[in-house]
């Protein structure tokens, strides 16, 4: 393009681009119109967000993104965005109707939630911009891996009351990425006006003292003064001087989505004030100013009507997903290179503590794969190295690229792996999600983002990301820092979820995450890190397959399955037993998501007898989840109930008599054990 003379810079294209332009955005429209009508045949598009009055702003981003270069993060209101970016108006029906080829999900996400991640346009939450924080982490791995391509990242302006919003932007900001934030302001969250959403009338200005953000505020409902605004961010990005926002006006002309009547909080005047507004006739009219003939025009839209019936009849006759399909892509296999594949070893090498465990193993996994990162809270300062110094040492070995702090934001440092580990299969991310386990409830929702992904994408993408949390109780630390939360995370598909309770299993699981495809969530009990209960020997490239417990002590009396801290507590109930002449067995879990239930239901039907012990609350605790299915898979071999040892149904106490009165001990699953055996 030419230097630009005027404000709209109108005249500076060829009548060349304004057919280009004038096809997308009038085929942009063409679907949007349609999109409700299979709604009303019952034939699917149950979400429709319109696109209508943001066609300028939208047209203007999918032009600037590169297919199969740059990535992009849509909203779901930007089908125009997408349609200008690569996909085809049959894709976009695919989308709209759910159809097993449709590229972004197979049918498995909301209509409206148009991707295709082959050619870089990603698949996004329908959670209201947390996508932001994906972005950020794809941006940090762009600059990391010194490429040239650019983060889009496209959403509404009400989006920008979001916590994670800030968090995404303020880090940007802060490391100077190459992400491009598009914001997409009709006015309207819903029906929340923006006066309900901020002081500022432009939520931009909400971000005006960030050092390194550039600004650039335009009109989206005109597509030339849109795409000199993206040119503009585009040009200060390419710079590495940080990112940049496009902060454009555009007017709701049609209701929220089709679930919403925009009648009952808008008046007559503005409903007739925003059509006048629309886009797609005014640049019509500019068209005609500069030379194109109406007939010109008119064979554009007449053109587009056939491709879309074409699109169309081709999408209806797409196959619908299979239902058989549902368990494909719940999470990626994990690694299946196994030296030690029942998970057991025999090495008589000096027994190392947990600590020592987990740092060594972090240390040869990052020597094996260059591409492993990790971040969190404290995890690199001089010589410290995580608040328990299980990283320590590591920063001053691989550097701070690979090994730094995370601002104290848990929910960044768990979004920003999400969209880092995207920029290539072969990255592996470690994060230590927050200090203590019972801090991660601000990155809850980038968790459930996680364990979404796979499935939701249809297997195109999963986050290779181990989340490492610091769990339990037993050091005085009260509130927030003795909580377990595994009952919580089991629920969770998609993810695993694994708690050691011995040096060997933290080496070996933590091993396989970090050489698997997928999420897990590793829980690690703070009170075993230096605990002579917790010393193992270690074999070299020892790994424990996920899914596999571990029977501890073998016996046919009773069965004992546990995990983490309270394994010792089985052992050494056991232990005494053994002396009174009772035969207990114990099986260490190790492994909660997935779970070795054949080892559980073997170990059953040979006691018939079995209590069930974890640190975390009986009531809503996971061995709750252990019951029901023996109470369904074991019923009949069982001789007495099924029972349970855990916590109190209360917070954990920072006074230490009052942390005991609450949490399991040796004693409590004694009592437990005796009072089964004795049913």
């Amino acid at each position: 393009m030419a230097k630009k003379k005027s404000k709209k810079n109108y005249h500076i294209l060829s009548q060349d681009i304004l057919i280009h332009w004038y096809e997308l955005m009038q085929m942009g429209r063409v679907l949007d119109d349609k999109a409700p009508n299979y709604l009303k045949q019952a034939i699917g598009w149950s979400y429709h967000a319109p696109s209508a009055g943001h066609d300028g702003i939208q047209l203007a981003l999918g032009l600037s993104f590169r297919s199969g270069k740059d990535f992009l993060f849509p909203y779901y209101r930007d089908l125009t965005t997408c349609l200008a970016a690569g996909l085809t108006p049959e894709e976009i029906i695919l989308n709209g109707i759910s159809k097993a080829s449709d590229p972004s999900s197979g049918g498995r996400h909301m209509s409206n939630h148009f991707a295709k991640p082959s050619i870089g346009i990603q698949n996004v939450s329908s959670l209201t911009g947390n996508h932001a924080q994906h972005a950020t982490g794809l941006a940090r791995a762009v600059k990391t891996y010194n490429s040239d391509a650019i983060v889009f990242c496209s959403q509404g302006e009400s989006s920008l009351s979001e916590g994670y919003c800030y968090e995404a932007i303020i880090g940007a900001d802060r490391e100077q990425l190459p992400v491009i934030f598009v914001i997409q302001d009709n006015g309207y969250g819903i029906s929340v006006p923006k006066k309900d959403q901020s002081a500022n009338t432009d939520l931009a200005d909400n971000f005006s003292g960030l050092n390194n953000l550039f600004i650039k505020k335009c009109d989206g409902i005109d597509p030339i003064d849109s795409k000199n605004a993206m040119d503009a961010a585009i040009e200060y990005v390419r710079t590495g001087q940080g990112p940049a926002m496009v902060y454009a006006h555009c007017v709701r002309i049609g209701a929220h989505s089709n679930s919403d009547r925009h009648e009952l909080y808008r008046s007559p005047q503005e409903l007739t004030e925003a059509k006048q507004s629309d886009p797609l006739p005014k640049f019509r009219q500019y068209c005609l100013d500069q030379g194109i003939s109406e007939s010109a025009l008119l064979g554009i839209e007449t053109t587009n009507l056939l491709k879309h019936n074409k699109a169309h009849d081709e999408a209806m006759k797409a196959p619908n997903p299979d239902p058989e399909s549902i368990f494909q892509f719940v999470c990626p296999d994990g690694w299946t290179s196994f030296e030690y594949p029942s998970g057991e070893h025999t090495s008589t090498e000096a027994p190392i503590s947990m600590i020592q465990a987990l740092n060594q193993t972090l240390k040869e996994e990052f020597r094996d794969n260059p591409d492993t990162y990790i971040w969190g809270q404290d995890m690199a300062n001089l010589d410290k190295g995580g608040i328990f110094n299980v990283s320590k040492g590591m920063q001053q070995e691989f550097g701070i690229k690979r090994v730094f702090n995370a601002p104290i934001a848990e929910d960044f440092i768990v979004g920003t792996a999400n969209g880092f580990s995207r920029f290539d299969k072969k990255i592996r991310v470690v994060i230590e999600g927050a200090e203590f386990a019972d801090y991660i409830w601000p990155g809850a929702e980038q968790i459930v983002e996680m364990s979404h992904e796979y499935w939701k994408t249809n297997g195109q993408f999963s986050p290779n990301v181990t989340i490492r949390l610091a769990s339990g109780g037993y050091i005085g630390g009260g509130l927030y820092h003795s909580q377990n939360i595994e009952g919580w995370l089991t629920t969770l598909p998609g993810i695993r979820v694994v708690i050691p309770a011995f040096a060997d299993d933290a080496a070996g699981l933590l091993r396989t995450a970090m050489k698997s495809e997928g999420p897990t969530l590793y829980l690690e009990p703070k009170f075993l890190y230096n605990s002579k209960l917790a010393y193992a020997s270690v074999p070299d490239h020892f790994a424990v397959p996920f899914g596999k417990a571990r029977i501890r002590k073998s016996g046919h009396d009773l069965t004992v399955l546990a995990y983490g801290t309270a394994v010792h507590f089985a052992l050494e109930a056991a232990q005494i037993l053994d002396a009174e002449g009772h035969s207990i067995e114990v099986i260490d879990l190790r492994s909660l998501s997935p779970l070795d239930e054949d080892a559980i239901l073997q170990s059953i039907k040979k006691t018939h007898r079995v209590v069930i012990a974890h640190e975390d609350k009986v009531f809503g605790g996971f061995g709750g989840e252990l019951s029901g299915l023996i109470a369904s898979k074991a019923f009949v071999w069982l001789d007495a109930p099924i029972e349970r040892v855990g916590s109190e149904f209360t917070p954990v106490g920072f006074n230490r008599i009052l942390e005991r009165a609450i949490l399991p001990n040796t004693e409590k699953v004694l009592k437990t054990i005796r009072q089964t055996l004795a049913f």
